[in-house]
């Protein structure tokens, strides 16, 4: 109980006693990264043109075409549409694909904005503009192709800002002899350059919505003990399936529920604070139960009369006294221990 409400006094909140002792086991913690580690609000950087159709036309029909998604990268093409006063048509025939992007009859044509995965399953020739597609994903940028009718119109370069907290984040998990992860829907390429800036090592890259389940579970298989950290509602199933699930406070609903630890600040420093925690509320169990066994491997025995050749038969009119007295300092000492967890301070 004192653990959980210094947990709440810092920002945390831990769902049972079990997920605090869980957390305390972990060695591997995997990080969604929109959203995560980043805020998970996107801007449009780059229109780059392969048709040469002008930028308000290339975001017109990328921008109707995402009206019908809640995707952030999609809102993010809506909102720089928008900015060049573009008058955006309602879309048609609306088919948001997961892990891929979207399909959609624009103005009588027929629309695709998503991933090179999704231009290859419609066969939409792209590798002649792969060296634009190479340079937005050398800086970290996301890139999204437009095509329309069959035939590719432009890529959209997308960018989203870390939050303050990220870098130190890792680098007090990394201090403290845990791996890090980042688990992210991007190409390699652009996995790299965001977690080069992280000073991270360790990615999981092209990950669609519904893998990350799998994601966790290979980790497991391998007899890691994972936490997972994410905000949204396609990773509530990782942050069920993970040892320790931590749900970031500004996240959907449904992650919020399904993980174990939330961190209510919004502060990724705080998954560190409640690994160490975690860690400090063992030590004191560990301790108390020490303390516990000591006190009856000593008065067990003079209990049973081990005193009396001693001190006599009068020894036993004295034990009921002594039996309350160390009881009462057996609890007084365990709780005063205990009580030294509110002086837990994080080390970050």
């Amino acid at each position: 109980m004192v653990g959980a409400g210094k947990g709440a006094e810092s920002g945390i909140l831990i769902k049972g006693g079990e997920n605090l002792e869980e957390a305390h086991k972990v060695d591997t913690i995997v990080f969604d990264k929109t959203g995560t580690l980043t805020k998970g609000e996107p801007s449009v950087t780059d229109v780059v043109s392969v048709n040469g159709e002008s930028a308000k036309s290339i975001l017109h029909f990328a921008g109707s075409a995402e009206l019908g998604s809640e995707h952030p990268l999609a809102q993010a093409v809506v909102r720089e549409a928008k900015k060049l006063r573009s008058e955006l048509s309602s879309p048609s025939n609306f088919e948001a694909i997961p892990g891929f992007g979207v399909r959609a009859d624009v103005d009588g044509r027929r629309v695709l904005l998503g991933n090179a995965d999704l231009m290859r399953n419609f066969s939409v020739p792209v590798e002649r503009i792969s060296e634009q597609l190479e340079r937005l994903q050398s800086v970290g940028k996301t890139a999204v192709f437009l095509a329309v009718d069959g035939e590719p119109w432009a890529i959209l370069g997308l960018a989203d800002t870390l939050k303050e907290t990220s870098t130190t984040a890792i680098r007090s998990l990394k201090s403290m002899g845990l791996n890090v992860i980042m688990l992210t829907g991007d190409n390699e390429r652009t996995a790299k350059a965001i977690a080069s800036s992280l000073n991270l090592d360790q990615i999981i890259s092209n990950v669609r919505p519904d893998e990350k389940e799998k994601v966790i579970e290979k980790l497991q298989a391998e007899g890691k003990r994972v936490a997972m950290v994410g905000d949204g509602i396609n990773d509530a199933p990782a942050l069920a399936k993970a040892d320790v699930g931590i749900a970031i406070g500004s996240g959907t609903d449904v992650a919020k529920e399904t993980g174990g630890i939330i961190l209510i600040k919004d502060d990724l420093r705080d998954v560190a604070t409640a690994l160490q925690l975690s860690k400090a509320t063992v030590r004191k169990i560990k301790q108390n139960l020490l303390w516990a066994f000591l006190y009856n491997v000593a008065l067990i025995p003079i209990a049973a009369g081990i005193l009396v050749p001693l001190l006599g038969p009068g020894i036993y009119n004295v034990l009921p006294l002594l039996a309350g007295a160390a009881m009462a300092f057996s609890s007084v000492t365990v709780v005063s221990n205990s009580l030294l967890l509110r002086r837990f301070t994080p080390k970050i």
